[in-house]
């Protein structure tokens, strides 16, 4: 009996098929979502306070310079506070950018000794010429001059002083932080109970 041939696709057509049908695979499996972590819940960032907009060295912190922003985990800095409140009334030591983390490393008080070279204290330095104080910025190099009632020559009192902050406008009346060592620290209170003090900037 006669039975006629069932066409078959030719060898190249179904080599082309399965290639399609792998190329299709990929694609489905390159964009499908990717798998939750562990648990099934999506990592969670950390709020952290950051300044509102540009702060000047020396501004006393307001509630209007104060944002709340979420970061990731792992761009959350060291000393940051998730509290706008626990930064009001607290002195800028440098000047900061809007949107950057307010860390306890730009304010005056106890974060600036974590900018403290090794086997040097923080000694605060009031100038007499504001105008003076107003252009230093925290990273200075000062040399603190000490000037006394007499017609002498000013005496040096500190060398390449490291400024940790200068606060600026009237909250800051002159005063500067600088990295100093333990004699050099001593050597600048008794200059400033008996002469008036200036900076001059050193070579670099």
């Amino acid at each position: 009996m006669f039975r006629p041939r069932r066409p078959r696709f030719p060898l190249l057509t179904a080599r082309r098929l399965g290639a399609a049908l792998l190329a299709a695979l990929a694609l489905g499996l390159a964009l499908r979502p990717a798998p939750a972590p562990a648990g099934g819940a999506e990592p969670r960032g950390a709020d952290v306070v950051v300044a509102a907009t540009d702060l000047a060295a020396g501004t006393a912190l307001g509630r209007d310079h104060l944002a709340v922003v979420r970061l990731p985990p792992r761009a959350v800095p060291d000393g940051v506070v998730a509290v706008p409140e626990e930064l009001v009334h607290r002195v800028l030591a440098g000047h900061v950018r809007r949107g950057e983390p307010l860390t306890d490393a730009r304010l005056v008080g106890a974060g600036l000794t974590a900018l403290l070279p090794a086997g040097q204290v923080a000694a605060p330095v009031r100038l007499a010429d504001l105008a003076v104080a107003a252009l230093l910025r925290a990273g200075d190099r000062v040399d603190v001059l000490a000037a006394g009632l007499g017609a002498g020559p000013a005496e040096r009192v500190a060398a390449g002083a490291l400024v940790l902050a200068a606060p600026a406008g009237d909250d800051g009346a002159g005063l500067l932080v600088l990295a100093v060592d333990g004699d050099t620290a001593t050597r600048l209170a008794a200059a400033a109970a008996t002469a008036t003090l200036t900076v001059s900037l050193p070579p670099p």
